[in-house]
């Protein structure tokens, strides 16, 4: 049975994907090796490592415009770390927008550095929405945002227009869509959403922003020291890497972020408008806020879920169950899910409604 793979991640890549990625775990590039076991300094991982770094750039435009790329340890998590280490002066501050679970994490980081000012949050209302009335502070050293809440089923549809440096964690909608990429200064994501598997998170930051906080940075923290690095400070994750490359490339010759978002954008419309229609099912994101990426619901007689439930997995769906936070269900659309299995979904919703009535 084919399945259709809704998680939210690590989630769905595309297939030739993990062909290829395959392939290279038997005998990478004809060597006679296997991707798990070249040595990272090997001819060719630099030049995996090299593509991959370049392919993120120009895929999100950001070529030849005084940005590095960089793919690290630890998750976007120590990335919460990592930001105000780097970005926040002593005795400075910085701004944060509270939109969800991991805006909420990424705050409770920055303040081990210095003040950090929440200019607005959705926790009141279990994040369902985007706040936007705010004012940026002018003297803050970096406002942070979260561009889509994987939990809760929301997304930033505009940024704040701002002269202070600017930080968006886009773990779960990268390369998902087209944004003016320039207006952030540094750019975080985990890979095991759109480019590849858990392991490894790429950070893309424009390198006249750091080295002016005036605190001595740990190397292994150091952003300046990964860049003078070439992003090999200490051994990189090699396949994680290998299997991000190999999603962009596909990206790039699928037609890139503005090709992909077309198609993202009608998935997710083709979800929500049978989540508006039929009256088994309502959506927990406020409609204005809605992710294309991460489409949250619960079933409006909950004495239904045990049939539901069922038939979903009948029809081959995988992942679907909402996070405790939330609950009911979740359908997460990354980049490389089909079109026909949002349909799948769709169509056992449709059932559902049948059979009840």
């Amino acid at each position: 049975m084919t399945k259709h793979n809704f998680s939210a991640g690590p989630c769905i890549l595309p297939k030739e994907v993990f062909e290829k990625a395959a392939q290279a775990v038997l005998n990478f590039n004809y060597s006679g090796l296997s991707i798990l076991e070249i040595s990272h300094r090997s001819k060719d991982f630099v030049a995996v490592m090299e593509e991959a770094r370049a392919l993120a750039l120009e895929l999100l435009g950001l070529e030849n415009k005084g940005y590095q790329a960089l793919f690290l340890h630890g998750g976007a998590s120590l990335e919460f770390l990592m930001v105000p280490y780097n970005l926040m002066k002593v005795d400075g501050k910085a701004a944060y927008l509270d939109t969800g679970t991991w805006a909420s994490g990424a705050i409770k980081e920055a303040k081990h550095f210095g003040e950090t000012l929440v200019l607005a949050s959705s926790k009141s209302e279990n994040y369902n929405f985007i706040p936007k009335d705010y004012i940026v502070p002018a003297d803050a050293d970096y406002l942070h945002c979260t561009s889509n809440n994987t939990i809760f089923g929301t997304q930033m549809k505009s940024f704040p227009k701002t002269n202070i440096p600017m930080v968006c964690d886009m773990s779960s909608d990268i390369f998902s869509r087209s944004i003016d990429f320039s207006q952030f200064d540094l750019i975080y994501a985990g890979a095991q959403k759109n480019m590849g598997p858990a392991g490894v998170t790429l950070v893309v930051v424009k390198e006249e922003i750091l080295g002016k906080t005036g605190r001595e940075i740990p190397n292994m923290l150091n952003f300046q020291q990964h860049i003078a690095k070439e992003s090999m400070y200490n051994t990189p994750p090699v396949f994680a890497i290998y299997t991000s490359l190999l999603t962009l490339q596909w990206l790039k010759a699928n037609g890139g972020i503005s090709a992909i978002e077309k198609i993202n954008e009608q998935k997710a419309q083709l979800l929500y408008t049978e989540i508006d229609r039929n009256p088994l099912f309502k959506g927990t994101a406020v409609v204005e806020d809605r992710s294309n990426m991460n489409a949250t619901f619960v079933l409006t007689d909950e004495s239904l879920t045990e049939k539901f439930d069922a038939m979903w997995k009948a029809a081959g769906i995988s992942g679907l169950t909402g996070h405790r936070s939330v609950g009911g269900y979740r359908a997460s659309m990354y980049n490389a899910l089909p079109i026909e299995s949002v349909q799948v979904l769709v169509d056992v919703m449709q059932e559902l409604e049948t059979s009840v009535q």
